[in-house]
């Protein structure tokens, strides 16, 4: 017997499944949040170098604040004040003449900058100054942030298998909490990104367990909706951000306002079920049956409870017994797994990469950010529900390739579109559009290539790619100092290389999933 029929008994979408996901939707929202919290806690405020040590007593003392800046720091090709550079002293002359800057010699900012606060109060950029040099630590928190995610992926995975994922879920909301609010009172630039470390590393047991959660407790019909209301918590949270970052302006109390929805998650946990899978298959099935008949409870199916006997549940461990103790090197084992695998991989990192490319780079327009984060959020709205129609209409494999290929066009024509900010922040936001369309679909698509005894493993090796992919962007982001366009450049290639890989997988339209390896192997693709 198997566990969908126990689910059929007891109804696998009603509405103790609809509360499973309510839970989840509470804890799950405070995720994107801090996976985007960079964009507005290491934003980079205008600046320039701090000149009062210019100060000599004499002239300087009568000069207006403009007429300071004329006479200490040189301007830009675009007439710009200069943000890291300053003249040893100060240079009268140029308050005659202006232009005539050419043989003067210029420094480094020797004692700080002083930063415009008409944005933000404070970020960590304006706390610990970094900018010029130093720009490229600013990028790293986010960086390092991502690459807690990808550990605490592989970590919580494991660890959900093995005590339990109700156990983990709560380990998760807690300390994600406490390490996301103690990030909050850093004093120092290493500590907040060793903390910042930790929170990434935590908070993506979240997102893991409770989809876990959610997948195990529905039927087979309903899983494609549980994806749905995955991706829309992302959206709604990036929606949530931009009204939190308008709101609050200074960095410290902006993190802790991210986090102030896992209190509720923690509070809600005790309505949170075990999974009963997970329960069988590890052999306490009082505790299992215990779960079953309170979903049936629920569900208002109180005539099938008396179907729930521990001795009908034990039959169900043994066909689940016998194909355990599979692990990620069956990935590689044999040779069509493994062009799965490395096809899978590279299409995961592409999309990651494209993806946050695009989301980290909303100051690059030079428009508001808050809108420009706004608008970026609400596109994945008609971008992730028309997905759906299309998976069916076209198939999963056309819709990827095509989303994808558009993105790439999409940041193709920012590269030729030189100083129209308006122009480049509606194509930019059309293309974020399509890649949150790719990203929506390859996780449908993924879980439909790999055969159900290495699903798992294979959907935890596709995010760890993913995850590199995320870590990777903002570094992409720091390549404009070589040339302006490169980092544009790099992610439409990257968009246009996912495409080409996509291409090469089969289609899963109407096809039955696979269930082990040998029915990958023997496949004709």
């Amino acid at each position: 017997m198997k566990f969908e029929n126990v689910l059929a008994d007891i109804d696998g979408c009603g509405r103790f499944q609809i509360m499973i996901i309510v839970l989840s939707f509470l804890g799950r929202f405070t995720l994107p949040c801090h996976f985007m919290l960079s964009n507005f806690v290491s934003a980079v405020p205008s600046h320039h170098c701090d000149t009062s040590s210019l100060d000599d007593g004499g002239m300087f003392m009568n000069l207006s604040q403009a007429e300071r800046l004329i006479v200490s720091v040189p301007l830009e090709q675009d007439g710009t004040p200069s943000s890291c550079r300053m003249f040893p002293e100060p240079q009268y002359h140029l308050l005659l003449n202006s232009s005539n800057v050419t043989d003067v010699a210029t420094v480094p900012c020797q004692n700080g900058w002083v930063y415009d606060n008409s944005t933000f109060k404070s970020t960590i950029t304006s706390q610990w100054d970094l900018v010029c040099d130093r720009r490229s630590k600013n990028k790293a928190t986010a960086t390092i942030f991502f690459i807690g995610v990808m550990f605490g992926a592989m970590t919580f995975g494991s660890l959900s298998d093995r005590y339990g994922r109700r156990n983990l879920l709560l380990v998760s909301y807690v300390s994600a909490m406490l390490f996301a609010v103690a990030s909050a009172f850093s004093t120092s630039y290493v500590m907040f990104t060793v903390l910042r470390f930790f929170t990434g590393f935590c908070i993506t047991g979240i997102v893991i367990i409770s989809t876990v959660l959610s997948v195990e407790w529905v039927d087979i019909e309903h899983r494609k909706l549980v994806g749905v209301i995955d991706s829309l918590s992302w959206t709604t949270g990036n929606i949530l951000l931009t009204g939190f970052a308008y709101l609050v302006n200074e960095w410290r109390l902006l993190m802790v306002c991210v986090t102030s929805p896992l209190i509720m998650a923690i509070i809600t946990w005790r309505w949170v079920p075990e999974s009963a899978r997970w329960l069988i298959a590890n052999g306490k099935l009082e505790q299992a049956q215990m779960y079953l008949k309170k979903c049936a409870k629920m569900n208002r199916r109180d005539q099938s409870i008396h179907l729930l006997e521990t001795e009908k549940l034990s039959t169900i461990v043994m066909t689940e017994k016998q194909d355990r103790a599979y692990s990620y090197l069956d990935l590689i084992r044999t040779p069509k797994m493994r062009k799965l695998a490395l096809r899978t991989g590279i299409l995961w990192f592409c999309i990651a990469t494209t993806y946050y490319g695009i989301s980290f780079n909303i100051a690059g327009f030079g428009l508001n950010l808050y809108l420009t984060q706004l608008v970026y959020a609400l596109i994945e709205l008609p971008a992730k529900i028309s997905i759906y129609y299309f998976l069916d209409k076209f198939g999963r494999r056309s819709t990827e390739t095509g989303a994808l290929v558009f993105a790439g066009t999409c940041l193709g024509i920012n590269i030729v579109l030189k100083g129209k900010s308006v122009a480049r922040t509606v194509v930019a936001i059309i293309g974020k559009g399509f890649s949150a369309a790719s990203f929506s679909t390859v996780v449908l698509y993924s879980s439909e290539l790999y055969p159900t005894v290495v699903r798992q493993n294979g959907m935890g090796y596709n995010s760890f790619m993913a995850r590199f992919g995320v870590a990777v962007a903002p570094l992409i982001l720091l390549l404009d100092d070589v040339w302006k366009e490169l980092p544009q450049v790099v992610l439409c290639s990257s968009a246009v290389i996912g495409a080409i890989v996509a291409r090469t997988l089969p289609e899963t339209r109407d096809r039955s999933l696979p269930e082990t390896i040998e029915d990958i192997e023997q496949s004709h693709h």
